[in-house]
């Protein structure tokens, strides 16, 4: 079974016992949180882009401890990402409760090359967490980053950045917001700007909070990159004109290379029953001295101070490390999980760690039936396609970490392979793997795609003979990665190391960054993962069986 990952509590540093949030509190790739609270229960939903289930979702009762949930798009009835551009897909889901059902608002985006970005926007609905969530309404597609506002007089509004793909205009053209019928579930009344942003720029990731008889707009503001910033700006009617706080920005890491949470920005805010406030935010840490993080955007919490009638306050306007946790947190708090996390594959659905790429896992090619205690991976496309892979996953957590899955393969042609990968895009990975030599004979190799170029790692090819059973194990030591190979996998298995060490830093959103002069900068938006990985390019039925997987943070 899955041990799912769990963030653990700490005690505070003066001896008290008081209990501490430590950030990040959703390690990995976990970009661009929306926190809602709903009773005792805090929930966050952060970005997949090209992975399912689309929008991953995690449970608190005290903002301390997480555990993820399984993701709400699961199904493609409510995405479909096939074909989706690397990047693209699902980004800065927004979800809310009111009226007896959770809203989660998404956006689909089909490209950002060009200055265009095709963001098309969804609602889904349900009465639970685990839903099961209605079909999508499709509402419009003038921006990305929506959320939605529901008044104190019962009406719901959608607000979203406003995207202008005119050469020579602001490709952030403001915030808009709009009128949600829920009845008649679509779109209504004019569209009006309500702010066109601070010097900052590339202002995005609207949230509106009602406060002491002010609305407070909060944005996200300076691109997603070391500029990012949260800013905030009030306004006494829903429809502006909005103030933005004399201040500054509500949080920024921007100017601090000293801090360890870096790209601090794109907020949102909750407040406790006790009426405390905390701030979710995306945040990053780079390797150094590179400066790449290979772990991508992560979540972290802040603790606001916001006084009736005035601004709210971080300490410092920076991210902390360590924040106290809220006062009135339950006396029994969520059970945290182990620090090694191994599938045996005993169940009859993959755990909420796992996340397959750009199609859901279904048990035409991820069949957890066929074979008892045993994932069975039918062969997909070359590493390179976009339309049906094979590949299933999990986030890179720990600069430290090792990896390791037990392969049964035999393979009829260099057109099939299994193995394990460390992945960040289609452009950009490693690959462990069994295939055939042109004699027929199974072999053990590398490949590795640096910026779209694929090779095979020199000197590491081995001969396996009549073996079919194999254990594969990669080790990320930092900006290290080595691989790793036994014969005997079983409870005391001999390992063999490759001799060679790779660059782990390729996998990072910084390293993929396409920059073309004149248009805005591509970055990357994802992180690295870890993964069982299988093609059949030949299309013969080539499959692989794998009777465990394992994931242990140093």
């Amino acid at each position: 079974m899955t041990v799912a990952e769990a963030t653990a509590s700490t005690a505070g540093d003066d001896g008290t016992g008081e209990r501490m949030i430590r950030n990040p509190v959703l390690p990995g790739f976990h970009p661009d949180p929306s926190i809602v609270r709903v009773g005792a229960d805090y929930y966050i939903a952060t970005s997949t882009f090209e992975w399912f289930p689309g929008v991953r979702l995690h449970h608190s009762t005290d903002l301390v401890d997480w555990r993820p949930l399984s993701g709400a798009l699961t199904e493609r009835r409510l995405l479909d990402l096939t074909g989706t551009a690397d990047s693209c897909g699902v980004w800065a889901p927004n979800l809310t409760y009111a009226h007896g059902l959770f809203h989660l608002l998404y956006t689909d985006v089909a490209t950002f090359a060009g200055g265009y970005w095709d963001p098309q926007n969804y609602l889904v609905t349900a009465p639970d967490i685990d839903g099961p969530w209605s079909d999508p309404v499709v509402l419009h597609g003038r921006g990305f980053d929506a959320s939605l506002f529901h008044d104190d007089d019962g009406t719901t509004w959608m607000l979203s950045m406003r995207a202008d793909w005119r050469p020579g205009r602001d490709r952030f053209a403001g915030i808009s917001i709009q009128r949600y019928d829920r009845d008649q579930r679509r779109l209504t009344g004019p569209e009006t700007v309500i702010f066109d942003g601070t010097e900052a720029g590339l202002t995005e990731a609207p949230n509106i909070y009602r406060k002491d008889g002010w609305y407070y707009l909060v944005t996200a503001e300076g691109g997603t990159t070391l500029t990012h910033q949260v800013t905030v700006a009030r306004s006494r009617h829903l429809l502006g004109g909005y103030e933005v706080d004399p201040a500054g920005p509500l949080l920024t890491s921007a100017g601090r290379p000293d801090l360890a949470l870096q790209k601090a920005g794109h907020g949102s805010l909750v407040q406790t029953p006790a009426g405390e406030w905390y701030l979710a935010h995306l945040a990053a840490r780079p390797y150094q001295p590179s400066g790449r993080c290979v772990l991508g955007r992560e979540t972290a919490l802040q603790q606001v101070d916001w006084p009736a009638g005035d601004w709210p306050r971080i300490r410092d306007g920076i991210p902390a490390e360590h924040v106290p946790a809220p006062a009135d947190g339950p006396a029994t708090p969520l059970p945290v999980g182990s620090e090694e996390e191994k599938d045996d594959f005993d169940g009859t659905a993959l755990g909420p760690d796992w996340s397959t790429l750009r199609r859901p896992a279904t048990p035409d090619w991820a069949d957890l039936s066929a074979r008892p205690s045993h994932l069975r991976i039918h062969g997909g496309q070359s590493p390179m396609a976009r339309h049906r892979p094979s590949l299933v996953a999990r986030r890179v957590t720990a600069p430290s970490c090792t990896f390791e899955a037990t392969c049964e393969f035999a393979p009829r042609s260099f057109r099939q392979l299994a193995g394990i990968t460390a992945y960040y895009n289609t452009r950009n990975w490693y690959y462990l793997h069994v295939t055939a030599d042109d004699d027929g004979a199974t072999v053990l190799d590398v490949l590795c795609c640096d910026s779209g170029r694929v090779a095979v790692a020199p000197g590491l090819r081995l001969p396996l003979g009549d073996v079919r059973r194999v254990g594969l194990r990669l080790r990320l030591d930092g900006p290290d990665l080595t691989f790793a190979y036994t014969t005997s996998p079983g409870s005391d298995p001999l390992w063999h190391e490759l001799g060679a060490t790779f660059d782990a830093t390729t996998l990072s959103d910084e390293y993929a960054a396409t920059i073309v002069p004149g248009e805005p900068e591509a970055w990357g938006f994802t992180g690295a993962f870890v993964g069982l990985w299988v093609q059949d390019l030949g299309a013969e039925s080539g499959y692989a069986d794998f009777d465990h997987a394992t994931y242990r943070p140093a």
